[in-house]
């Protein structure tokens, strides 16, 4: 159960030791103090608002002299003219740039009257998605639950007591010169309405569905005297998507104030989306003690096997909660954050952040949670055509580094900001949603159109050289400098392996996806002419897979960044049997940064843990995996930024390391257990997804497979990389399949929806 379960003997004493709640629209943080308990609110679309329709200068005509500057040799002088496609603002230009950050809601206090506290107890039930917070007082047991009602998408808090209680009850929000507040309180709700200076309005509401007390009220508070139970449901709107947010925030009503009634529903819709899934070890039991003690005794060396399943396990409920009604995707912080200009604004980064935040889904059997990430990326396709010819005169897409929730692609990060990958890079999750479910629905209306748009704009973005070359640039490998070419914190250059691997994938997919629905044959032929002639990638002096197109020193060995190895993971460009060499090299590199001290942030790593994994390297992972958790989260075990920021992408890449440690599927080839750690003997994971459309379950034992049951979405050819003489595969009564066997792979065939048992030979 404590692999389910984070709990404490403690309130948080800050709000990134919170526990937070949320239903995807919704989210709050759960502080759990006895004396003044604080439940930090926010939603989704709460941006300050102030910058929605921002725009480009039209700047194409510069972008012949910034190439051929490049293209020279002249890297210094071509990222200082190049800065001009990075916007004005933000970086290193001392001024604001325009990306509105994501703001808290306010929040809801209370106070309870009572004495000292005692028996004290805070926990998150993963298994049920509910808070809890238990005490003593007085010889009164308290008890206070949250939660994040899916179905009918509001907060709920509910205090109960062995005694009849008293307590006071306000709504309030940070001091903020720039925000209107006007508060209205009546013994059924407490109202608080916010108006951002020529920004965004909003309102929270946080109405008292029930309680058998006597309600008193004043302008801003509620007092409730001898009550033995309380049920409040918080909900908020904004004029985000210019609807009236009184309305929004008085549409979703509680059908019943019977609290079990409602955890049956909450159950019901919960266990739909979290339950498919599990990972178990077989005789090695959970440490069942208070989370933050089990992460120090880690700390100081005791061994906790299970402490990466409870670590995955969690990070799969924060998706589920920050995704589930959700009509955008987590941020840089999920859906929580307190602060009124938080770190780098909380928004949404484009050159690794928002794409970690993805890679553990399609596996871990959290697809729904793609839906917000796809009507995001979708939202910008109109303006972010027009910011492709506006910024380099090329048709398809173009979108920026860094942004907000408004669709406006605009670059705003001067020194950092002039590149043009983004949309390559988060097409490939259009693609893999189609890979892991096979919707040809999804590929027609979303994921083709999508890759197509990226892909036109490197058709007319690329320059062939005087050797029949199709050369990136400007490119650049995203935040990272080569030694000596100049004092901007990146360098722009010719074909960065980044950009040549992104272009290549994209190519690629976009071909395979028309490919398969039949249209554009012509694109097909002019993707495929232009593949060939993409330059190759390169393998360096010191053994290393270049960075960039030639041999240069970089000015960070130890850059947090992995971008030129994107083609190992999340991509498949570089694999040990396609392409050794750089496979070898791509090692080499990986070694290089973390002699330099790499990985030096939560994600970076995780990055470091999903590189390994790729890898076949299973203690190399376990190591960077138990790093990330012991020195990279806070006791809530939520991913943090040096020094102390909170950034949801960590949590997200460190679960996608412990599914690939159990499962990869690149290329549709079944990969069972490559790089399983030795202190995970025996063990079982059930509803482990594939690419191929494929559904698993594989248990093991002795630290070998065991058994692996494989069902199939469609009728096909099933590829398993295996010890091929030592397994057989069976249907569901015993009878052997036939199947083929290589130096690598068995292959078989499964129909749609049959299960087959792959088991060991006798």
């Amino acid at each position: 159960m404590s692999n389910r379960v984070l709990w404490y003997t403690h309130p948080a004493s800050e709000f990134i030791n919170g526990l937070p709640i949320g239903t995807g629209r919704l989210a709050a943080m759960v502080l759990g103090s006895p004396a003044t308990e604080r439940l930090a609110l926010n939603h989704e679309w709460l941006w300050r608002g102030v910058n929605r329709q921002r725009d480009n200068e039209p700047l194409a005509k510069l972008f012949p002299e910034v190439c051929a500057q490049l293209l020279a040799g002249n890297l210094a002088e071509g990222t200082l003219l190049g800065q001009a496609f990075a916007g004005a603002g933000g970086g290193m230009s001392g001024k604001p740039n325009r990306v509105d950050p994501y703001q808290p809601a306010g929040d809801l206090y209370f106070q309870l009257e009572h004495g000292a506290v005692k028996n004290y107890r805070r926990e998150l039930d993963l298994h049920r998605g509910v808070v809890t917070v238990n005490y003593t007082a007085d010889g009164v047991r308290y008890q206070r639950e949250y939660f994040g009602h899916l179905t009918h998408d509001l907060l709920l808090v509910r205090l109960i007591a062995t005694r009849p209680f008293s307590g006071e009850f306000w709504l309030a929000r940070i001091d903020d010169p720039d925000c209107t507040l006007t508060h209205t309180t009546t013994p059924k709700a407490m109202l608080m309405d916010g108006q951002f200076t020529g920004g965004l309005g909003f309102r929270v509401a946080a109405r008292l569905v029930s309680t058998d007390g006597k309600v008193t009220v004043t302008p801003t508070r509620m007092t409730v005297s001898n009550a033995n139970e309380l049920i409040l449901a918080l909900d908020m709107g904004t004029t985000a998507n210019d609807e009236d947010p009184v309305a929004e925030a008085g549409r979703h009503q509680l059908p019943t104030a019977d609290w079990d009634a409602l955890l049956v529903t909450q159950k019901m819709r919960y266990t739909e989306l979290y339950d498919n899934f599990s990972l178990n070890l077989v005789a090695t039991p959970a440490i069942d003690i208070p989370t933050d003690s089990r992460l120090e005794a880690t700390r100081r060396g005791s061994d906790d096997p299970t402490l990466p399943i409870l670590y995955l396990n969690y990070a799969r409920y924060l998706m589920l909660v920050s995704t589930a009604t959700a009509q955008l995707p987590p941020n840089l912080q999920g859906k929580w954050n307190e602060n009124l200009k938080p770190a780098w604004e909380s928004d949404y980064h484009h050159d690794i952040n928002l794409q970690m935040n993805y890679w553990p889904v399609e596996a871990s059997d959290l697809g729904f949670a793609t839906r917000p990430l796809f009507s995001y990326l979708e939202r910008f396709i109109p303006h972010a055509r027009k910011a492709a010819q506006d910024l380099y005169g090329c048709r398809g897409i173009y979108m920026p580094l860094q942004t907000d929730p408004w669709g406006r692609s605009t670059p705003e990060s001067y020194g950092w900001a002039a590149w043009t990958g983004a949309a390559a890079w988060l097409s490939q999750h259009f693609w893999l949603h189609y890979q892991y479910t096979l919707d040809i629905d999804f590929l027609r209306e979303h994921a083709y159109p999508y890759l197509k748009a990226a892909a036109e704009f490197y058709e007319d973005y690329l320059i062939e050289d005087n050797a029949g070359v199709l050369q990136i640039v400007p490119s650049q490998s995203p935040e990272n400098r080569i030694a000596g070419a100049g004092d901007l914190p990146v360098t722009l250059c010719v074909s960065s392996t980044c950009d040549v691997t992104l272009v290549r994938q994209l190519l690629r997919t976009a071909g395979r996806a028309a490919e398969i629905l039949g249209t554009d044959a012509d694109k097909r032929d002019h993707w495929q002419t232009m593949l060939a002639k993409l330059p190759p990638l390169q393998v360096g002096k010191r053994g290393q897979l270049q960075e960039w197109d030639k041999d240069y020193e970089e000015a960070e060995p130890g850059h947090r960044h992995y971008s030129h190895l994107i083609g190992v993971f999340p991509g498949e460009e570089i694999t040990a049997e396609t392409t050794p060499e750089l496979w070898d090299a791509a090692l080499v590199s990986l070694e290089n940064r973390l002699k330099n001290d790499g990985g030096s942030t939560g994600w970076s790593r995780a990055w470091t843990a999903c590189l390994f994994a790729r890898m076949g390297k299973p203690q190399r992972t376990w190591g960077h995996l138990i790093h990330l958790i012991c020195d990279f989260a806070t006791e809530t075990l939520l991913d943090l930024h040096p020094p102390r920021i909170f950034q949801i992408d960590g949590n997200f890449g460190g679960a996608a390391a412990v599914l690939e440690m159990l499962l990869q599927s690149d290329r549709e080839e079944l990969h069972l257990l490559p790089a399983l750690p030795a202190c995970w003997p025996a063990g079982k994971v059930k509803g482990i997804h594939a690419q191929g459309g494929y559904t698993l379950e594989i248990e093991w034992a002795h630290g070998k497979m065991k058994r692996a049951v494989v069902i199939s979405r469609t009728t096909r050819v099933c590829k398993v990389v295996a010890n091929a003489e030592h397994w057989i595969v069976v249907d569901e009564q015993g009878n052997r399949v036939p199947m083929e066997q290589d130096n690598r792979c068995l292959s078989f065939d499964i129909k749609a929806g049959v299960p087959l048992f792959i088991t060991e030979g006798m």
